[in-house]
């Protein structure tokens, strides 16, 4: 079973693409209920954030898994084909696990270094499992992942040179009622108050920053009261003051505040034009896919929207190339040792048939001998059918040890075939972790295995019959 990835990204598509194709939190599980459904895939897992929605899925072939996700992004948005594949990238077994490592790694994130995408990652995992979606082969990827972002994010400076998205966008609306404004000033916002629209983890996160900066008072909006009064309380425990209302009410605030930051998660515009006209001056952080905002909002006087769309325009590259190297060398560092672990776990079912077949045969041999030897006393059978297990043993020892080191090289899985049929095991072939017959030559890029994109690439796949409902 070999990982497929399908994705988008602010590297692949324009924000208004984005928002299309965009998962919000409570569609996943039907959204992952629909994926197991088909045939092609037996496990699921969908990272969507402001910046990416990702569909990882465990697929029992790559072009019937391939057809089955863009299927299901289709139905969702109601995109055509044609439509997405200039805009969708494809990753298959290695490079759909490298590319899980690199994104938890901060080193696919539109602020390269920023943490908040292992967060992102863990929930995602955690979604698919609590729907019984994952299975080993999603745990063990998921697993690595989180490890290799920790490790990354642990042993390089990449905390210290990167920075979240969130922190980013904050400080651009900062920056616009206050150009003197430094990152890290912790007066920069002396005297201003903020109004933050959603309660979950970005919300969060811009809270902490804006105290850092010196916020005056932040009012927290949602949906749900009892989470917008948690999110205050925490700000009142860090000595910042705050309260919370509810979500409908914001609109009377606005002309008592200099910074709004918005992350609701709602499928469509909280913010409306007719909301903020007369609210200038006013700097506005727009964190939310799809956006928060409505279209046109950053035109009107007095307001300074900065959004995903600005953020993609404006360069956030802040971690050093040491760092960034030292990151990427951590990558495959454990992308190595993935595959290998995965390659061993291939070979594990074959070891099990040759000692389970020898345990076999030793057996019937005993039987015979007890049959044509009925004169042997019982510590002599005993003392005989050690001996002959221990010759038996030794025998199998060596080829053993050197099938499990060996499967952790590329190709290995191949010495597991040689003893499938060297003693007739009853298993079929083990499928390579790595090495799909259905792979087409395309996806054989680089160092790595299983990188594809690009809309010739993928309609040649998808075409006929990708398109439309599904039946």
């Amino acid at each position: 079973m070999s990982v497929l990835l399908v994705g988008m990204s602010h590297r692949s598509a324009p924000v208004s693409m984005l928002e299309r194709v965009s998962v919000a939190d409570t569609d996943q599980p039907k959204t992952l209920a629909r994926l197991l459904s088909e045939d092609a895939v037996s496990e699921a897992m969908l990272v969507s954030t402001c910046n990416r929605v990702e569909y990882y899925v465990a697929a029992r072939g790559f072009h019937a898994g391939l057809s089955a996700v863009v299927r299901e992004i289709v139905d969702r948005s109601g995109l055509d084909v044609d439509e997405l594949t200039p805009h969708l990238y494809v990753r298959y077994a290695e490079g759909a696990a490298e590319h899980m490592l690199s994104v938890a790694s901060g080193l696919d994130s539109m602020v390269l270094g920023e943490q908040q995408i292992i967060g992102q990652i863990r929930t995602a995992y955690q979604e698919a499992d609590e729907h019984g979606a994952v299975g080993r082969t999603l745990h063990d990827l998921a697993q690595r992942s989180l490890h290799t972002g920790k490790r990354v994010h642990t042993e390089t400076g990449i905390d210290e040179a990167g920075a979240s998205m969130v922190s980013v966008a904050v400080d651009e609306a900062i920056r616009a009622i206050n150009p003197d404004y430094q990152p890290g000033d912790s007066d920069g916002l002396a005297g201003r108050n903020a109004l933050i629209l959603g309660a979950g983890a970005m919300s969060s996160l811009a809270a902490t920053h804006l105290g850092r900066a010196g916020v005056s008072h932040i009012t927290v909006a949602n949906r749900t009261v009892d989470r917008a009064e948690n999110l205050a309380a925490h700000s009142i425990e860090a000595g910042i003051p705050a309260r919370a209302i509810a979500l409908d009410d914001f609109r009377g605030v606005l002309t008592d505040v200099d910074i709004l930051v918005t992350a609701t998660g709602a499928m469509s515009p909280v913010v409306l034009a007719d909301d903020v006209r007369d609210a200038g001056p006013l700097a506005i952080a727009d964190l939310s896919m799809p956006r928060d905002v409505e279209e046109g909002v950053g035109e009107l006087q007095g307001i300074a929207l900065f959004d995903i769309e600005h953020l993609q325009m404006t360069s956030t590259r802040e971690l050093g190339r040491d760092d960034e190297t030292a990151a990427r060398a951590i990558v495959d560092q454990e992308l190595d040792g993935y595959l290998q672990a995965q390659r061993a776990l291939e070979v594990a079912p074959t070891v099990k048939a040759l000692r389970e077949r020898a345990s076999e045969v030793v057996s019937a041999e005993l039987l015979r001998l007890e049959a044509k030897t009925p004169g042997l006393t019982d510590r002599e059978r005993q003392e005989v059918g050690r001996t002959v297990r221990r010759v038996v043993d030794k025998l199998l020892h060596v080829p053993t040890v050197q099938v499990k080191k060996l499967s952790g090289e590329p190709g290995g899985t191949s010495y597991a075939q040689a003893l499938q049929r060297l003693f007739d095991l009853p298993l079929s072939t083990p499928q390579a972790l790595y090495a799909d017959t259905e792979i087409p030559a395309d996806l054989m890029v680089g160092n790595r295995m299983g990188r594809m994109s690009g809309p010739a690439d993928i309609e040649g796949i998808l075409r006929p019959g990708t398109g439309g409902n599904r039946g």
